[in-house]
């Protein structure tokens, strides 16, 4: 096995120039869910150009591809996702996800036949709010896995994944339009609805439970201060530790935005973006592996913390974890005091320090699926 690795290794290390450029490409280029045209077509090249049969638009899905390579009875399945946040670019460092699982491909592939192996990459669209692993999954992808991974940027080293459970609702109310001056009586304000509900989830917040999650923004509120605005739109999340528990709290709050309704006269449309995504069921032995893995590159995983919450972050990667083995560790780019979400964020998701996180995610994430095929002939033997 340590001779296995060693191969895995080598090729990844082969290929690092070529995976940094990719991460730098994406960075460079950010195109945000559902619309990562540029980004499908290029994640996957150097696959192609190693022999790995593709599929493009997979599934029916535009933006998703999947790639694989190998025969063996134990098949690993690696996430590359890539979109972008709106106006914040790659500030969640979805080009080092991508390069690292392209990476870790091409390391189990240079080993697929002698470790049994069947190596599979998903390019997997849409993970900022619109669902595309839940999208897959509905259509049949990862069934039979093995093991399911990736690796994620954050401002340290997390190994294990504890993300909520999220709903996205796009809200909308309609109103009436009036001159605000002349004829206020005859409009009916839907910005008015916007702040009604916003004053009923903050003075909700009182009895949630102490881990949930509500937020949003408002994306329309009017287009003109002597108007009385007849449209006013909002996106807006609600997170809890379960999808059990999310079930029992998203109602509450979705009455707050029909108290908007009521009490100004708008109508009200409330349309989810996906479906809810999952807490993560984490593969205790793999994550055992990941650990090891790692700190055999010289990672170190920070204590538990501030530095370390990004662990909490919810992903449609936990859906994928609920069907199939799976793990989503954390690897740090050395961003303190900027963390996910931040433009100080996106401008460490390029140079050094995101490199070596690159690689070595690449490296750990191929050890991990190496090790997952040597249990898997142990336990055939």
């Amino acid at each position: 096995m340590t001779s296995l690795k060693q191969v895995a290794r080598a090729e990844i290390d082969r290929h690092a120039g070529e995976l940094v450029r990719l991460s730098e490409r994406l960075h460079a280029n950010p195109e945000t869910a559902w619309e990562e045209y540029r980004a499908a077509a290029a994640v996957p090249e150097l696959l192609d150009r190693a022999g790995f049969a593709m599929t493009s638009s997979y599934l029916g899905l535009e933006t998703a591809f999947l790639a694989s390579a190998g025969s063996g009875p134990t098949r690993i399945a690696l996430c590359a996702e890539y979109d972008a946040l709106p106006g914040l670019g790659h500030a969640c460092g979805h080009n080092l996800i991508a390069a690292s699982s392209i990476g870790a491909a091409l390391g189990l592939a240079a080993i697929a036949d002698d470790a049994g192996l069947t190596v599979e990459v998903y390019g997997t669209p849409a993970e900022e709010g619109g669902g595309g692993k839940i999208e897959l999954l509905d259509r049949g992808a990862f069934t039979g896995a093995d093991l399911a991974m990736m690796v994620h940027p954050a401002p340290v080293d997390v190994a294990e994944a504890r993300p909520f459970a999220v709903s996205h609702s796009k809200i909308s109310y309609t109103g009436r339009s009036a001159h605000a001056a002349a004829y206020p009586e005859a409009g009916i304000n839907a910005a008015d609805a916007f702040t009604v509900a916003q004053v009923a989830i903050g003075l909700l917040r009182q009895q949630l439970p102490s881990s949930a999650r509500v937020h949003g923004v408002v994306t329309k509120a009017g287009d003109a201060p002597n108007a009385i605005p007849e449209h006013a739109s909002g996106r807006w999340y609600v997170r809890a530790e379960t999808l059990a528990e999310l079930a029992a709290l998203e109602p509450r709050v979705l009455r707050a935005f029909e108290a908007g309704a009521l009490a100004t006269g708008c109508d009200l449309e409330i349309e989810p973006e996906s479906k809810p995504y999952a807490e993560f069921r984490a593969d205790e032995t793999a994550l055992a592996a990941y650990r090891a893995n790692a700190r055999e590159l010289g990672r170190e995983f920070a204590p538990a913390g501030a530095a370390a919450k990004m662990n909490r972050a919810s992903t449609d990667m936990g859906n994928v974890s609920q069907v199939v083995p799976a793990i989503h560790p954390y690897i740090g780019i050395g961003s303190l005091p900027a963390t996910n979400h931040q433009r100080e964020f996106a401008a460490f998701c390029v140079g050094g320090t995101a490199e070596r996180a690159l690689l070595d995610g690449a490296v750990a994430l191929a050890w991990t699926g190496a090790d997952r095929a040597a249990e898997r002939r142990e336990a055939g033997s």
